[in-house]
């Protein structure tokens, strides 16, 4: 249901590989790929498909040194937030690519490798994550963050899933995977939101489910 509404906004690709990743997060892009505002940094074992889909809708990629393993912290060298003012992650397991490409941003190290999965960024000002890790340490450099409280996140395998990894941004809206009445802090990520004035769209009506997170790519 969720693939078929966000159709109607633009052409969807799913996501898939086998055997480089263990199951669970096999089918995340946030895992292989990291989104600049003019290109895409991507894991050089990314499968031949996909970079293939790139090359053929003139999307400009480059790739990094490392590839995306089975363990942690191999599962994480991509799993990186970037806005026009910082590059957030765990600056001592990111790809060398990855701290190179964001020149000169402000690079802020938080503790939890898997960044994307756990954090929204709506601009520079305005965040959301599941992590108390990243909460505090964003909090610290001024920027208003919302910590969401992540039960009640399906991620299959798992006890839940993490906020970043159900929704993705175009322009000023936010899509999400599920619908924020099945999550006890969905009143205030509405209100968060709708405060930063972007917008809100729900893709199907259930819980929220962390699929990766959703890449909007033009």
């Amino acid at each position: 249901m969720a693939i078929e509404n966000l159709g109607e906004f633009g052409d969807v690709v799913g996501f898939s590989t086998n055997g480089l990743v263990y199951e669970t997060i096999s089918g995340h892009p946030d895992i292989f790929i990291t989104q600049f505002s003019d290109f895409i940094l991507t894991s050089p074992n990314l499968p031949e498909t996909y970079k293939r889909l790139l090359n053929s809708h003139n999307i400009k990629f480059l790739e990094g040194d490392f590839a995306v393993g089975n363990k942690y912290p191999h599962t994480a060298k991509y799993n990186a937030v970037l806005t026009t003012k910082y590059l957030i992650h765990n600056l001592k397991i990111s790809d060398p690519k990855l701290i190179e490409a964001a020149g000169e941003k402000t690079k802020i190290h938080v503790p939890q490798g898997y960044t994307r999965c756990n954090l929204l960024a709506l601009n520079d000002d305005k965040m959301m994550t599941s992590d108390k890790g990243i909460y505090a340490t964003l909090t610290k450099f001024g920027i208003d963050v919302l910590y969401v409280n992540p039960d009640g996140i399906l991620l299959p395998g798992f006890n839940n899933g993490f906020i970043g990894g159900t929704c993705g941004v175009l322009g000023n809206t936010v899509y999400f995977m599920g619908s924020l009445n099945y999550l006890s802090d969905g009143k205030n990520i509405e209100q968060f939101i709708r405060k930063a004035d972007f917008e809100i769209i729900e893709l199907y009506d259930g819980p929220l489910f962390d699929g990766g997170g959703i890449f909007f790519l033009e």
